[in-house]
């Protein structure tokens, strides 16, 4: 990180459309290391495309974006370095085994892929035992926990999640908590899509509203009773949660 007192992560004056289309409009968020927010908005909000934007796989039509003080937009690779991505899809190749595929996205990702590193990454999600096995005959649960094993392998600074929890059986989920809160004690930043207002939440410091393009309500999570954010999310979004 280029300044231990900045956030990892910074937007500001965010930007983004598509022709005619306006899908952000001056978003400006900083999540600080150790601290996690929820970002809930209805479908098409822009949830997904500000969460492209900062995994440097978009690009803002204005504004800037930072992770861990690299800009998104002129320093890619350094902030691939430094992200955890978890994709609403599970990104996962079929036929290779689970360990292949953790071996392939590591090369891939410009790391080593040392035997030992995929198989304690395998472990921390329960599914060493099948690292031989293909993964086309895993279940929904156990692809997306294989997802989830490429973020233990990177170790990133900042973890960039949408909708982490789908997918997953109760064991799973709770797996899933306990990481994301050890992730945040070690130091880490999380910036998580969702549209959940149960499990996932236990997580969050803060949530964020995106409405209208725009960052409508941000606000920490213990000052807003679970009344209070169902009224302001239909209030700011007009969609029923």
């Amino acid at each position: 990180m280029k300044d231990a007192t900045e956030p990892l992560v910074h937007v500001a004056g965010l930007r983004k459309a598509f022709g005619a289309t306006l899908v952000l409009d001056d978003v400006s968020l900083s999540v600080r290391a150790g601290e996690a927010v929820a970002l809930l908005g209805a479908n098409g909000a822009g949830k997904t495309t500000l969460l492209r934007i900062l995994a440097t796989l978009a690009r803002p039509t204005r504004g800037t974006a930072s992770i861990a003080g690299f800009d998104c937009g002129r320093e890619p690779e350094c902030v691939r370095e430094r992200i955890g991505l978890v994709a609403h899809g599970t990104l996962i190749y079929e036929d290779l085994t689970a360990e292949e595929n953790l071996r392939f996205w590591r090369v891939l990702a410009g790391g080593q892929a040392l035997a030992a590193h995929l198989r304690e990454a395998l472990a921390a999600v329960e599914l060493e035992p099948y690292a031989g096995e293909r993964v086309r005959s895993f279940s929904a649960g156990m692809k997306r926990r294989l997802s989830l094993a490429r973020v233990v392998l990177a170790r990133p600074q900042v973890l960039l999640l949408d909708e982490p929890f789908a997918g997953l059986d109760q064991r799973g989920k709770k797996w899933l908590e306990e990481y994301l809160h050890a992730f945040k004690a070690g130091g880490g930043a999380i910036v998580m899509v969702t549209h959940s207002f149960g499990r996932q939440l236990s997580v969050a410091d803060r949530i964020a509203i995106l409405g209208g393009g725009r960052i409508a309500l941000d606000r920490p999570r213990s000052l807003v009773t679970p009344e209070e954010l169902a009224r302001l999310y239909a209030l700011h979004t007009e969609e029923a949660p």
